[in-house]
């Protein structure tokens, strides 16, 4: 969302006084003392699963309960799956929040979209806390200014083959996968553009992981040498996890210890857990830089590190600035109630404003002849250095790399997120690809296959 910097002052106050509000009466229990049942906590995150995605699917997205309910809340993480139905939602559209019940001696769970800050989950635990006074939520429609930057202009190259492909992306590539919406650019112009039903160029849902990629390019706009070690403050003065880099975090090769594979961060998406509580809490297992292990908590340290080196007032407005000069007018980067983004993860945006993006990467840093990146910062994220993932693809600095085992061109990559989140770029065909699905858990879209029919249809 454009935000004028009035109104961004005004949403970072709501933002802060929710945080005091929490911080100095609420009551926050993770687990409660007299758990009825060892389902209590898989039901306070569930719970607070369906509040942030019916809070963001409605005032981030306009889209309605019954929907998401029937499509974003359906195929989610199995331990979810079963209790989110049982959940009672109460939608506020007055407020623009969303609240949760999950137990009958807890507050329910509950999420609050404030403009230009999206919606913030409470704690497990916190009592409703008084909040400013919404201004109510309007999803913005087309930009009347000429693609890039806006949405006038626009008109698809008839391209019959590519078209059939990319009618194919929803209905294919991917057995029970749920395509939301395609956009192919071609020397920065859309070529090829489809939605499913409910959705559209201007509705947006969550990119899950393609927002590390996100994070990446953020590292590179801040002119900080990744390098460097990495800005923790709550790490102490003597910690070993100080020799953490910031190159380290980016390539996912802190050698953190890590619970599961991808390291599962619920209680952070949806707990209302601060970053600051969890991702800082994690223990050396391996010497930094000699291990590869895909973990959120990498990039939600590195955004944590952002913030301790530019100050809360730069780094409170980074995303937002950049989104706002690429013409990214429905994307909104949200944050915990301690005001820490949640960078690995929780950005909501549109299949159009992640093509510009895209876009932005190909031209190396470079926007309307305007240099935003330092150069040389794109190869940067997409060469590979140091331990490498045990699967086909390579990794840079935040950026899955594709080539010829997966039949694509040498030097392609791609940001890539949970339930079939894609951006493909081709650099050898100035070509953009971006995929946007809401995928069932055990569904997988075959991403190399269909970019690589995409590029053959397009030629």
């Amino acid at each position: 969302m454009n935000v004028a910097m009035p109104a961004r002052r005004l949403a970072i106050k709501s933002l802060a006084l929710l945080a005091a509000t929490l911080a100095s009466g609420a009551a926050i229990a993770q687990t409660p003392a007299a758990a009825p049942n060892d389902q209590l906590y898989a039901r306070a995150i569930a719970a607070g699963y369906k509040a942030a995605m019916i809070c963001g699917g409605v005032f981030n997205a306009g889209r309605s309960p019954a929907a998401i309910e029937a499509l974003e809340l359906r195929g989610i993480y199995p331990e979810y799956a079963a209790l989110a139905p049982t959940l009672a939602a109460t939608v506020d559209r007055a407020a623009a929040s969303v609240s949760v019940p999950f137990a009958a001696d807890l507050p329910p769970r509950r999420a609050t979209w404030r403009r230009g800050i999206g919606c913030v989950l409470t704690p497990i635990g916190a009592a409703p806390a008084p909040i400013a006074a919404a201004v109510p939520p309007t999803i913005a429609g087309a930009d009347p200014r000429p693609w890039p930057l806006g949405d006038a202009n626009i008109g698809p190259v008839p391209l019959p083959a590519l078209a059939n492909v990319v009618a194919r992306a929803f209905s294919d590539y991917g057995r029970d996968s749920q395509t939301t919406g395609v956009v192919v650019l071609r020397n920065g112009k859309i070529v090829a553009e489809r939605y499913r039903d409910d959705f559209g160029p201007f509705v947006a849902n969550r990119t899950w992981s393609v927002a590390k990629s996100i994070t990446g390019t953020l590292v590179g706009r801040s002119g900080i040498n990744p390098q460097r070690r990495s800005t923790i403050p709550e790490w102490y003065s003597s910690d070993p996890r100080r020799a953490i880099t910031l190159d380290n975090l980016l390539r996912m090769s802190s050698g953190l210890h890590s619970d599961t594979a991808g390291n599962r961060t619920d209680a952070v998406y949806f707990g209302g857990t601060a970053v600051t509580e969890q991702a800082t809490a994690s223990p050396l297992e391996a010497k930094p830089g000699t291990r590869f292990r895909y973990a959120n908590n990498d990039i939600l340290l590195a955004m944590r590190s952002l913030r301790a080196s530019l100050g809360d007032a730069k780094a409170s407005v980074l995303p937002q600035r950049l989104f706002t000069t690429l013409g990214m007018t429905h994307t909104v980067a949200q944050r915990d109630w301690r005001g820490n983004y949640i960078l690995s993860s929780d950005v909501w945006s549109t299949a159009r404003d992640l093509a510009r993006l895209g876009q932005f990467w190909l031209q190396d840093g470079v926007w309307q002849g305007k240099r935003l990146l330092p150069g040389g910062w794109m190869r940067y994220m997409t060469m590979p250095s140091g331990p490498q993932p045990n699967r086909g693809e390579g990794y840079g600095a935040t950026m899955w790399l594709f080539g010829a085992k997966q039949g694509l061109p040498a030097g392609s990559y791609a940001a890539q997120g949970n339930r079939g989140q894609y951006v493909m770029v081709i650099p050898s065909a100035k070509l953009v690809v971006v995929r946007r699905g809401e995928d069932p858990a055990g569904s997988r879209f075959d991403i190399a296959r269909f970019t690589a029919d995409v590029l053959a249809a397009s030629r």
